[in-house]
């Protein structure tokens, strides 16, 4: 930087200019004469609630009979996919039951075996005139009947063994197991459920004050803090029940952290829009602990309080809010550092509303 400053020196020197260049780096920066004027702009109204993270469907894994609990091979946390066999329980009587119709089966089969030989002996006999066709009738009717009575055993066979097959507790969707409230060795009931399984993905679950119904609408966009920064999901359900005076919604998120179910979060949900008067973020400085803005007036520039509010995105930059302090249509200087200074130097009030 010294080697540019004494060439400069010498060229002026050379040329007879060194008054000019003098006088160049004494003069302090030109003031920006660039004024803007306020704006009254519409801004989303965002109100704070909390989420939970819930599966899309939560099913249990209910015991399909009665019986002991005897295998358990899940635990929470662990993914599972539809049919994918859990559990297991066995009830001792059924293999009893089994055990008895299989020996009424064969009771049945042996009656068959001496009738089917009866009605052979009796057509011989018919055949020679000696037997009648009225015993002949009636031992064809016996044989018929028994065979009846096995076919009609055998499905009790088949019904009892698919009640010992229904003893393996089934996966009912691909998803997550959330909850056992089952242990081995635990005597279940038809119907009472060994895990809970949450599946088809998961979401945020709000519950926003009822006052606010009318401006929820359904694929808005939402604003979320996670453990990795700002997030923004979508509107994706509002339920149309109201309970204890909140309305229920869920909110679908990409890439949403589903470790812990149940888990809060915060969102931000959009309850309406409002009207606020903003300038540019470089506009307002804080001298002294107190914010002012630079107001270009009649009477020249005028340094004015302002109360300032929450930051505002803006195409052009970033904006904040003016609470009180300012007008609708007053100029201002975009930048505070480059506004000139007021003549003379005061600090005017805010303007009486």
């Amino acid at each position: 930087m010294g080697e540019m400053w004494k060439s400069l020196l010498v060229r002026a020197c050379n040329q007879g200019r060194i008054g000019l260049l003098i006088a160049a780096i004494a003069l302090p920066p030109a003031a920006s004469t660039a004024q803007q004027a306020v704006e009254a702009r519409s801004v989303t109204d965002w109100k704070a609630v909390y989420g939970r993270v819930e599966p899309r469907v939560s099913l249990p894994a209910r015991a399909r009979i009665g019986g002991t609990l005897t295998e358990l091979t899940v635990q929470e946390g662990d993914r599972v996919t539809v049919g994918q066999e859990i559990a297991q329980i066995v009830d001792d009587k059924i293999d009893i039951q089994i055990a008895a119709a299989q020996s009424q089966r064969a009771a049945l089969a042996s009656q068959l075996a001496n009738a089917q030989t009866e009605q052979e002996r009796n057509a011989a006999l018919v055949e020679r005139g000696v037997a009648t066709r009225q015993q002949r009738d009636a031992l064809a009717t016996q044989v018929q009947v028994l065979q009846d009575q096995i076919a009609a055993q055998e499905a009790q066979i088949r019904l009892i063994e698919q009640q010992r097959d229904e003893g393996a507790v089934l996966s009912p969707v691909d998803g997550t197991v959330v909850t056992v409230p089952q242990a081995v060795g635990a005597i279940v009931m038809p119907g009472e459920p060994v895990a809970t399984i949450g599946g088809g993905g998961f979401f945020l679950r709000l519950a926003v004050p009822e006052r606010h119904a009318g401006a929820l609408t359904p694929g808005a966009a939402i604003r979320l803090e996670t453990a990795d920064g700002e997030a923004e999901g979508r509107l994706a359900k509002i339920y149309p029940q109201i309970e204890n005076g909140r309305v229920v919604a869920d909110v679908e998120v990409p890439d949403l952290d589903a470790r812990f179910v149940d888990a809060r979060m915060l969102v931000r949900v959009p309850v309406g829009e409002r009207r606020v008067l903003a300038v540019p973020e470089a506009a307002v400085m804080n001298v002294s602990g107190l914010d002012m803005v630079t107001v270009a007036t009649d009477d020249g520039p005028v340094r004015r309080l302002v109360l300032r509010g929450e930051s505002i995105p803006g195409a052009g930059g970033d904006l904040v809010e003016v609470v009180s302090g300012l007008r609708e249509g007053d100029l201002v200087y975009p930048d505070f550092a480059q506004a000139p200074a007021p003549e003379p130097s005061v600090v005017s009030a805010p303007p009486h509303e």
